[in-house]
Parts: C-alpha cells; structure tokens; sequence
C-alpha cells in the first residue's frame, strides 16, 4: 500500500513537472513566432474585441477578412501589393487570430464575427467597402451581407465555406479533438507541441496541389498559428462554425449584396461544388469562378484573385 501510494504519488509529480515543461516550451514558441512576425499594422477597440489591421493604399476602400488559423499576412504575402495602386486595402486579423483579441464573455462565433467585423467599418468610417473574405472568412463576410448589408459594396468571397462541413478537413482535425472546457489549457501543455510536430504536413495538407513557399512561416505570418491562443482560437472557431453556417444556409437567397465567388479547382479542404457552386445558385444573381489552385490561393495564385477582386468591384 505505502509503495503504491508513493508510486501515485511519483507519477502525479511527474506529470506535474511534465506539463510545467510543455507549458513553458509552449510559451517560448509563442515569444519567437511574435519575434519573427512583430505586430505592423494599427489597433482599433470595437464592440467585442480589439482588432489588429493593416491599411495601406489609396482609393475605393477593400476590407479583407483571413481563414481559420489564419492572420493578415495571409493576404498581405502577396495579394495586397497586386491591389494597393489602385484601392485603399484594409486587412484585419479576426478575433484570437494574429494580434487582434477578443474581449467579451464568450468566444465569437461566425455570426458574431461578422457583427465585431461591421462595427469595424463603421467605427473607422469606411464607405460601404468591397468585403473579400478567404475560407472561414467568407462565411463571416456571408453574415455581414445577411445582417448589415447596407455596409458594404459586395462580397468577393474566396475558396468560402458557405455550407456546412460533413466532416473536417484532415489539416484540422487536430484542432477538432481539443476539448471544450479547457482550449487554452490544452493549446498551451499540448497543442502547441503537437502543432510543432504536425507543422509540415498541416501545411503541406492545406496548401496541396501546390506547394507550401519556403518564407510563409514568416512573410505569410504562419509562424504565429502555433502559438496557445491561435490554436485555441482556431479550436473554437471550428467547433461552432456548422451551427453558425446551417442558421445562415436557408437565408441566403435574402442576399442583396453582389456576389461572386472564386475557387481553385483542386482545393483539398473546402470542396468548389459543395462550398461554390451549390451556393452560387442560391444567392440572387451571384457569379462564381474557378481557376487551377488549391485552397491557398491568395498566396499561390495572387493576380489571378487580384482580376477577380477588380472584377467584382466593377460589377458592383
């Protein structure tokens, strides 16, 4: 019995020590990704969160909303200089994403985001700006054009989740198991570990046809993704996305915004047919078009969706 409880005992501080180990790699991994990719844009407190944002260029104003595990750069990488001579850019970090903070009681969902996103351009008083949302960005871009339509031009959505997902993506999956109660927690003793682990081939998964570029940890600000608050962000954001996503499904033929939507023909995460073309002939004189990439096109495929930007500010 005396070694039995001594054995408990041992074990219960080893995994103590274990986890205090974890928690403290975790937190040096997250002090180097804001030390390759520092904070470069401006701050603005809105109703919900504090947003992080990059604003840049002159002219009809673009407001440009990244996907799940994603932060501005994602944007900025490649496609903000095709636009900047021509438009005045905005790309903003969504809450718990890149530098912007999420500040009420409850983590927001697509819905919400899409409400702490409009307050966004009102309190910067943009001119009903042309919304350009990637991935988990377009169905935030999809609620803004149901709830507070009067704010912006049109929608340019691109590689969107508009539907609900029958089963995750296998990049995401990890995220998927976090539990809950405790995302914080378990990003900060175990995710961020397991994401350093998993790192190439999440990538790899997400990028695929096309390959991963050699500076995206940094210049596409991936390095920031590892970190516990990213993770358990990005947790969050795709535990609640199909509840948000099926509440805003049967409302899309209200949509009175224009709409087109651009897809890479080979994307492995968000299917064109499912996400695209099925929503495409729901939404009221909606286009959408379809060009060779992969999910990540924003990066890999920067002028063909700077065309598809400019084509969708025309139309409107």
């Amino acid at each position: 019995m005396k070694r039995t409880g001594k054995g408990l005992i041992g074990g219960a501080v080893l995994a103590a020590m274990s986890g205090i180990g974890l928690s403290l790699y975790s937190s040096r991994v997250a002090r180097k990704a804001e030390e390759l990719v520092p904070a470069e844009g401006r701050f603005l407190d809105v109703a919900g969160a504090r947003l992080h944002y990059l604003d840049v260029g002159s002219g009809p104003t673009i407001v440009m909303v990244h996907g799940l595990g994603g932060q501005l750069r994602n944007f900025s990488y490649a496609l903000v200089d095709q636009l900047k001579d021509e438009y005045r850019v905005i790309v903003v970090d969504r809450p718990g994403s890149g530098y912007s903070v999420a500040t009420g009681a409850t983590t927001p969902g697509i819905i919400a985001q899409g409400a702490i996103i409009a307050d966004f351009i009102q309190k910067l008083g943009l001119d009903r700006p042309l919304f350009v949302g990637h991935s988990l960005g377009g169905a935030i871009g999809l609620a803004v054009g149901l709830d507070h339509p009067h704010l912006v031009r049109a929608l340019a959505l691109i590689a969107p989740l508009t539907q609900p997902l029958e089963q995750v993506p296998e990049s995401f999956r990890g995220l998927a198991r976090i539990p809950s109660g405790a995302r914080l927690a378990f990003a900060q003793v175990l995710g961020t570990p397991l994401s350093r682990l998993t790192a190439k081939k999440t990538l790899e998964g997400v990028f695929a046809p096309e390959a991963v570029p050699e500076d995206f940890v940094t210049r596409g600000g991936g390095a920031l993704s590892a970190r516990p608050i990213a993770i358990a962000a990005a947790a969050a954001d795709l535990a609640g996305a199909n509840d948000d996503v099926k509440a805003m499904v049967g409302r899309y033929a209200e949509i009175g915004v224009p709409t087109r939507i651009l897809f890479g023909r080979q994307d492995a995460i968000l299917d064109p047919a499912w996400n695209g073309h099925r929503t495409a002939a729901v939404v009221p004189g909606a286009k959408i078009d379809t060009i060779e990439g992969g999910h990540m096109i924003p990066i890999t495929a920067p002028e063909a969706c700077a065309r598809f930007v400019r084509a969708a500010f025309a139309a409107a």
